[in-house]
């Protein structure tokens, strides 16, 4: 079967550009520190995936249906109200672990983050190693 067109694909556009464009000087330095974070877990350079998220890596995902796309394995954005961490598991088999983290919200895939100083940066850490390792 034939990969699918997606909007979100991986584009040629700078990175750093694109951080230092964030409004938020806050937010700028998390997303500065979360590229270190996540570029350490996957051994992979940030590039952008569309027009604001930052994606580490490649990988064909296939569906049940027989469809395919390739997608980051893991990534983040620097949204307005909250960083939101695109991650390769289901959060909510990580209770342990998010009862440790500090102040967040989350979705099944993604982690939803006002500051950086609001959670505990090993535990955010150890959160990104094992959704990494959940795609190798």
């Amino acid at each position: 079967m034939p990969k699918a067109e997606l909007k979100t694909t991986k584009t040629e556009a700078s990175v750093d550009d694109f951080i230092n464009a964030v409004a938020e000087e806050g937010q700028q330095a998390d997303a500065h520190a979360i590229v270190k974070l996540m570029q350490a877990a996957t051994k992979a350079p940030p590039k952008m995936w569309g027009a604001s998220i930052i994606g580490f890596g490649t990988q064909t995902l296939k569906y049940p249906s027989g469809r395919e796309l390739d997608w980051m394995i893991i990534g983040f954005s620097p949204r307005k109200a909250n960083t939101v961490l695109y991650l390769a598991f289901d959060l909510t088999q990580h209770n342990e672990l998010l009862a440790k983290l500090g102040k967040h919200k989350t979705g099944k895939g993604c982690l939803y983050i006002k500051r950086l100083g609001d959670i505990d940066m090993k535990v955010l850490k150890e959160i990104i190693t094992q959704s990494v390792k959940s795609r190798q």
